[in-house]
This record gives structure tokens, C-alpha cells and sequence, in this order.
């Protein structure tokens, strides 16, 4: 990141192509409704790092650059939503385009599209602590920082998350208690 405050065009390279995967899966993971909408996440993530790009100034050498990254990605898709809303507001949909489902790739599968299933009934904030801790492999104080609230609050929704997951696939405390 420094190097890309200092305009070295290798270091924007760099970091697109290390950033972006799990800022996409990031996106993808917190459509509205759940959906596994690839268009509208990779709008998002092109919103992004025009935001990333605006704002690079910002960023102090002394941080850590992934939370400094989420935190502006939560941003953008908060703005998303809010462009969203106001939209819908303003116009009368006469039909809407059937939903189409998009899968990364085919050995990805059965895994990949359970775990998409089970999360999107999650509320917003579990499911998005999980996608942040889990999919995105942060740290809590990084997922902290980047929602801001307190590493306290971001284990409170994890573990609730957990939780409900345990829950909806048959493994409660009983279950778990049982097979011990």
C-alpha cells in the first residue's frame, strides 16, 4: 500500500490481484437477500477501489492495511444500498428479469453453494462478521476496526452466527452432546 501511495504501478498490480478475491467473495457473500448476484459484487468491488484509489492518502503506513480496506468496502456497499433504496422509491419495476444463480466454478459445488444457503438467512451483522472472519480469514480486531465496533460486539455476532449455523444443520448442543 505504501508503494502505491508512492505511484508504483507494480504495487497496484500487486495488490488488485491479492485484494480483490476475497473482497469479491466478500460482496458476493453480503448481497441483499442473499443472493449470489456476481454482477452486482463486482460492480461493488469496481466501486471499491475507485473509493481505494480516491482515498489512498489516507492510510498510515503504522496500520494494518486489510482493515483499513474492509472498512472502506463496507462503505461502498453501504452507499450501494442507499443508492439502491432511493431508486426503488423512485421507480415502478414492470417486470423483473428471472434470478439467475452464478457459480464460480463447477468443482466448487455442493459445498460451496450449502454454505451460501446457510448463510443468507443470517442477519446482516452475523453474516457479516462470519464472512469477514471465515471467508476473509481477518483477525477480530481487524474485522473491529473495519466495522467499527469493539472486538466484544464482533465475537457476540460470530458466536451467534456459529450458533444458528449449529442449529440449521441438525448439530445443536444436544446433538453435539450426544456424539461426545
Amino acid at each position: 500500500m505504501k508503494r502505491y501511495q508512492d505511484a508504483d504501478g507494480d504495487a497496484v498490480d500487486e495488490l488488485v490481484r491479492r485484494v480483490s478475491p476475497p473482497l469479491l467473495r466478500y460482496f458476493r457473500a453480503l448481497q441483499p437477500g442473499g443472493r449470489a448476484d456476481r454482477e452486482g459484487a463486482e460492480d461493488l468491488l469496481q466501486e471499491c477501489w475507485i473509493k481505494i484509489h480516491r482515498s489512498r492518502h489516507t492510510y498510515r503506513e503504522s496500520e494494518p492495511v486489510m482493515p483499513w480496506i474492509y472498512a472502506i468496502a463496507r462503505h461502498a456497499r453501504l452507499d450501494a444500498y442507499r443508492k439502491r433504496r432511493r431508486m426503488e422509491a423512485r421507480e415502478v419495476l414492470v417486470a423483473s428479469p428471472p434470478e439467475v444463480v452464478y457459480h464460480d466454478a463447477p468443482e466448487a459445488g455442493r459445498d460451496a453453494g450449502e454454505l451460501e444457503h446457510l448463510i443468507v438467512d443470517l442477519p446482516e451483522p452475523q453474516r457479516e462478521a462470519l464472512v469477514m472472519l471465515k471467508i476473509s480469514g481477518m483477525s477480530l480486531e481487524e474485522v473491529a476496526k473495519a466495522t467499527s465496533s469493539t472486538v466484544g460486539a464482533v465475537k457476540q455476532r460470530a458466536h451467534r452466527a456459529y450458533e444458528t449455523l449449529r442449529k440449521a444443520l441438525g448439530k445443536g448442543r444436544g446433538d453435539a452432546e450426544r456424539s461426545r
